[in-house]
């Protein structure tokens, strides 16, 4: 979780990255005024500029200052005085003197200066224009292009305005989207013209030889189930013609289950349908002069159960950041959890009865916050990390288990980590953990009081979030840059801990990727990385809310207001690591993402405001899972005492021994059971193409 101090003023900042530079309270007090040179900066995307900032005493002499920068994250890096430009536009960076304990200024805020930035684009190299592999144009069909105009560098530009045409539009025409149409035979070449640059490709247009359609489809589902469609169309000869293009769409007539005649969704790509709502749909394929049509019933999904609250261990003196659940060597189960501006404290607690969760013990280390909280897979040591050290050295301190309910420091290990320490990744035997969000250090973790450095690695031009290793490869999340893959000891592509080796960044809508969790699908042979933005905003929107770390003061009548966020979960097949591709998604647009778990088939995600979600994520997913009556259960934890009340801000889910456990960063740790178990009931599996539930 980052959440950012907002001085007054900054409110228009929608995203932040801070960086901060060493000073003493003395020199602060000191300081009157910021000066930047230059005053502004236009950049290209994808340089670096430096810039510089003076800080200047009431004399006018000019004093050494600790300096934060904040800047809108997906648009702009900055680190030791050079700006790197990622997005085009008009930005601001702001650069302000970092508060001390115990400083106070006569305009209420420290002083702070602001530098416009204007970053454009450079000039397209060339304009790729790519169809729907194998399929030819024949008189009377469509088929969707896409132009995908790159830079000399080979990055793509976002959002670029495309204008399309034809040489011959009595043979085929092209539409402001791609969409080619061919009306006669004959040669045609269609382009794709951005900002001067054009794409070129050539068709031969041929008469349509197909005489009927057919669509093979199954005909009763649930919703939220994935099916094959399949469009079969046939010539005079009875020979099949495989490379017709189809257009397809999808009709909708309510069923009694729904209570009044409302639209529906049903979405058919890439040869799968899946329906939202139940009814019947009417799944629509034409190519040229043929149609077909084949009905599908939909079902309810049928997974929602009831969900009770078992137990809370609260915290209403500090914010309560991560937390992890597990069982330890003497059989009972116990739980660390974090805080976040919290003076350093851990507290473990003992959650072997989870209606009475006991705390035995608390940790306490030099840190302003304990972002992460996490135990290695064997239990022999758990991870906390660090930002905020007095000494400014950070780094991740590990706990010795031995005696779970009362660990003892066991090291701390700071070499190349005296940046804020956000995130950890522990295996049984390696600890990956980030460095001040530029790159993640591994270290061998066969003595756990002698951590040992055997590699790292740190993807150019992006920040990072958040690591998780799985199979011998390591997914890290890097806000604009996406999740960056790397073979850390997988050794397909002959990485190791010693040697880690870069294998493809794979980019999600938004820009704002903070944590991947790749998954196994148990019902489908299909390998997902489900990725979690985090926008602690919702700027913009309808209903921008606010953001808030403070409780409500009675005397100011400030603070006490529940923040707000926005962002969703990407749903990434990555099958066979070849072709990853997104295709579905799980997005509650009232709220925003953090951390989440998934096991057996179930989602359990942390959604900040929108407290604890449990979702069906059982066989092949498409579309928006939300919406698809896959939920099974929602928690909100309201705590009338919390540290902000009753405000539930949800930063992880964790299910353990049939129980789910999550810390809100209000009020603690919270334990909760679904009627009837973990597992939703009713899940349907595919079995030889067809869907049955057993």
């Amino acid at each position: 979780m980052n959440i950012p101090i907002r001085p007054a003023g900054l409110a228009a900042l929608a995203a932040f990255a801070f960086v901060a530079l060493p000073a003493s309270a003395q020199q602060e007090r000191e300081i009157v005024r910021l000066a930047a040179d230059p005053e502004s900066i236009t950049v290209e995307a994808g340089e670096t500029v430096s810039f510089d900032i003076t800080a200047y005493d009431a004399a006018g002499n000019a004093v050494e200052a600790p300096l934060r920068y904040a800047a809108p994250v997906s648009a702009l890096r900055v680190e030791d005085g050079r700006l790197t430009a990622l997005q085009a536009g008009d930005h601001q960076l702001v650069a302000m003197v970092r508060p001390a304990p115990g400083v106070t200024w006569a305009e209420g805020r420290p002083p702070s200066v602001r530098i416009p930035v204007t970053v454009t684009w450079p000039a397209i190299a060339e304009v790729r224009i790519e169809g729907e592999d194998g399929l030819r144009l024949y008189a009377g069909t469509t088929v969707q292009h896409r132009a995908t105009p790159v830079h000399a560098d080979g990055f793509e530009r976002p959002d670029a305005e495309v204008r399309w045409s034809t040489s011959d539009r009595s043979v085929a025409t092209v539409d402001r989207w791609g969409a080619v149409t061919a009306h006669g035979p004959g040669r045609v070449s269609v382009f794709a013209e951005v900002d001067g640059t054009r794409g070129e490709v050539s068709f031969e247009v041929a008469e349509l030889t197909a005489t009927r359609l057919d669509i093979s489809a199954p005909a009763d589902i649930r919703t939220g189930d994935v099916i094959p469609v399949d469009a079969v169309a046939m010539n005079g000869s009875g020979a099949r013609v495989r490379d017709l293009p189809i257009t397809w769409s999808v009709t909708f007539a309510p069923d009694d289950t729904i209570g009044h005649n409302t639209g529906a969704s049903g979405t058919v790509r890439n040869g799968r349908f899946v329906a939202e709502i139940p009814g019947r749909y009417t799944i629509l394929a034409s190519s040229g002069s043929l149609n077909a049509r084949h009905a599908v019933d939909v079902r309810p999904r049928d997974v929602q159960r009831s969900i009770r609250e078992v137990g809370h261990a609260r915290v209403d003196n500090v914010h309560s950041s991560d937390m992890w659940v597990w069982r330890a060597a003497d059989g009972r189960d116990y739980a660390i959890s974090g805080t976040w501006g919290g003076d350093g404290i851990a507290y473990v607690w003992d959650v072997s009865d989870p209606a009475n969760m006991v705390k035995t013990d608390s940790v306490r280390i030099d840190a302003r916050t304990i972002n992460d909280v996490k135990v290695s897979p064997d239990g022999r040591y758990a991870v906390l990390t660090r930002e905020g050290a007095s000494d400014r050295r950070n780094g991740a301190v590990i706990l010795d288990l031995a005696d779970p309910a009362h660990p003892v420091i066991a090291a701390e290990y700071d070499e190349g980590l005296t940046g804020g320490v956000h995130n950890s990744f522990p295996d049984d035997d390696y600890l990956y953990v980030l460095s001040a969000g530029e790159k993640y250090l591994i270290l061998d973790m066969e003595d756990i009081y002698e951590p040992r450095y055997v590699g790292e690695y740190q993807h150019p031009g992006a920040r990072i979030h958040d690591v998780h290793v799985h199979d011998g490869i390591a997914y890290s999340s890097q806000w604009a840059a996406g999740v960056i893959v790397v073979d850390v000891g997988n050794g397909r592509w002959g990485g190791s801990p010693e040697n880690p080796v870069f294998v493809r960044a794979i980019k999600t809508p938004g820009g704002r990727t903070h944590t991947t969790f790749p998954y196994q699908s148990q019902s489908t042979d299909r390998f997902y990385l489900v990725v979690g933005d985090e926008i602690l905003n919702r700027a913009g929107m309808a209903y921008e809310g606010g953001l808030s770390t403070d409780p409500y003061d009675p005397e100011t009548g400030e603070g006490g207001v529940p923040s707000a966020s926005a962002g969703y979960i990407h749903i990434i097949d990555f099958t066979g690591y070849d072709d990853p591709r997104l295709v579905a998604r799980y997005q509650v647009p009232e709220f925003g993402t953090h951390n989440m778990w998934i096991v057996d088939d179930v989602l359990y995600q942390g959604y900040y405001e929108g407290g604890l979600r449990i979702v069906d994520f059982s066989g092949e997913l498409m579309g928006n899972l939300a919406t698809q009556q896959r939920e099974i259960a929602v928690a909100k934890p309201h705590d009338p005492v919390g540290f902000i009340a009753n405000a539930p801000m949800v930063w992880t889910a964790h299910p353990h021994q049939g129980r789910i456990f999550l810390s809100d960063f209000n009020s603690g740790v919270w334990a909760y059971e679904v009627e009837g178990g973990l597992i939703p009931r009713d899940h349907c599996h595919r079995l030889n193409q067809e869907y049955r539930c057993p």
